[in-house]
């Protein structure tokens, strides 16, 4: 069977769906099984319906789009408290934003490498295609 068999027999996936729930560290497909078993180890399997997840590929995507958000909304809200009080102490500015910053960080990085799992779930990249066919 080619892959243009296989993507004709496959009904098409929700892409913003999946997102959503590759976002929560739920299942894409079932949304009942988590995606992760510790904080950014990824299930080989969801516990709930099987679907695979050893297929994906998120490499560098999320810690980039981690690096993205988090720099700009700490940057624009440095900038925003500097316009609007500009005699804070510097010992506020660092306790506060460095503290801001790995809260976010740590925060949004599972929640990008979810999302991105959920997305290539939903694309059929990587083999997550082939995979939902061979299964009853």
């Amino acid at each position: 069977m080619s892959n243009a068999d296989i993507a004709l027999s496959v009904p098409t996936r929700d892409r913003w769906q999946a997102i959503r729930r590759g976002f929560m560290g739920r299942c894409p497909r079932c949304n009942e099984g988590h995606i992760f078993r510790a904080y950014l180890k990824v299930n080989d399997a969801c516990p709930v319906c099987g679907e695979e997840f050893f297929h994906h590929r998120a490499d560098d995507a999320p810690p980039y789009f981690t690096i993205l958000v988090v720099g700009h909304v700490i940057g624009a809200l440095m900038l925003f408290v500097e316009e609007q009080n500009d005699n804070l102490p510097i010992w506020i500015h660092m306790a506060i934003w460095p503290a801001l910053t790995v809260i976010l960080s740590l925060t949004l990085l599972p929640r990008f490498k979810g999302a991105l799992i959920g997305y290539q779930w939903a694309l059929g990249m990587h083999g997550f295609l082939a995979g939902s066919v061979a299964r009853p």
